[in-house]
């Protein structure tokens, strides 16, 4: 058992505590230890794990606070559920135990199955400009690790709590279909195209917490038409398979960041989906955005694939195919894949 009295010095507590002690009770009603406010000090009574996790909710709560003026009841909720995830998210030393000091500290992300981490030069320099600049452009082919790579460090802020949301999105554009003609209704048309999203995070998320970030929208995995109109401040937000988006859905997403945001944008000039004459937003906006300060663009080529190693010699049969001017069409068809 532990005690712990936070000062709350300068707070307002009717807006910590909330209306008829509303923010209160939602953190009662999530952890059985005893929470008794007393003027300006807040007193914690119970398990140490608990008390511990308590005084950092608590402590994020009065920063954010101070920060905006004001304190949602999902602020608290989110706050609640980061803190959580955080405290789970250390590895046991029957695994840390498995990599050395070095592989540990070039750690993108603790998950219960390991590490996830750079295991190329080029991915090293993409981890190193994602936490340097805002604005990352990761431009390669399949298998180099774009994505995922991006999704882990967007899963690993949201657990350091840096920010306080994850947007993923994609172009809905595969192969020429059209959302039309799919079946179902506009959740199952464009859940296919965002599969590999899923995919990610089911990797670094257990199901349950991933399941419940998604309810409370910390988590959103939508199609890049659903992004017009938004300001994302607090978030990480990642645009996958950009080479499908046209320029001005380009133009589109890159002002939707906000404040204290970061935007990950990957692709693969060689396999756009687009029709015929529409230019590809990724392949223009390397042009309008090299001389950008905060805006970095990271290429990736045969030796950074970490899948299959077959999946070198794939790509390098098609190269070699499209350099003898074998290739049927100007836009090479999607295999889908990051």
């Amino acid at each position: 058992m532990a005690d712990k009295k936070i000062k709350t010095d300068g707070v307002d507590m009717l807006r910590l505590l909330g209306l008829n002690d509303a923010n209160l009770q939602i953190i009662e009603n999530r952890f059985d230890a005893d929470i008794i406010v007393r003027g300006d000090t807040i007193i914690l009574r119970g398990e140490t794990h608990q008390i511990e996790q308590l005084e950092k909710i608590f402590k994020e709560l009065i920063y954010i606070l101070s920060k905006n003026g004001t304190l949602t009841t999902n602020d608290v909720e989110t706050v609640i559920d980061l803190v959580m995830v955080n405290g789970e998210a250390a590895l046991p030393k029957s695994i840390t135990q498995q990599y050395s000091e070095s592989e540990l500290d070039n750690a993108v992300l603790f998950t219960r199955n390991g590490i996830i981490k750079a295991r190329t030069p080029g991915q090293r320099e993409y981890i190193k400009q994602i936490r340097k600049n805002d604005i990352v452009f990761a431009i390669g082919p399949a298998g180099t690790g774009k994505t995922y790579l991006a999704v882990a460090m967007a899963v690993a802020a949201l657990k350091n709590r840096e920010i306080m949301k994850i947007v993923l999105a994609r172009p809905a554009v595969e192969a020429g279909e059209s959302l039309g003609f799919l079946p179902g209704d506009m959740k199952e048309k464009v859940d296919p195209y965002l599969r590999p999203l899923y995919d990610a995070l089911d990797d670094m998320i257990p199901p349950e917490k991933l399941k419940n970030y998604i309810e409370k929208r910390v988590i959103e995995v939508v199609p890049l038409a659903y992004m017009r109109g938004r300001t994302l401040n607090n978030s990480f937000v990642i645009l996958d398979e950009a080479q499908n988006a046209t320029s001005m859905q380009m133009k589109m997403f890159l002002t939707r960041l906000g404040m204290n945001s970061k935007a990950i944008i990957t692709g693969d000039i060689t396999q756009i989906d687009l029709p015929a004459k529409t230019v590809s937003g990724l392949v223009q906006i390397q042009e309008i955005l090299k001389q950008i300060e905060g805006v970095a663009f990271c290429y990736f080529d045969r030796n950074d694939v970490v899948r299959h190693k077959l999946v070198k010699d794939i790509i390098d049969a098609y190269d070699k195919y499209t350099a003898n001017g074998k290739s049927g069409t100007s836009n090479e068809q999607s295999t889908n894949g990051n």
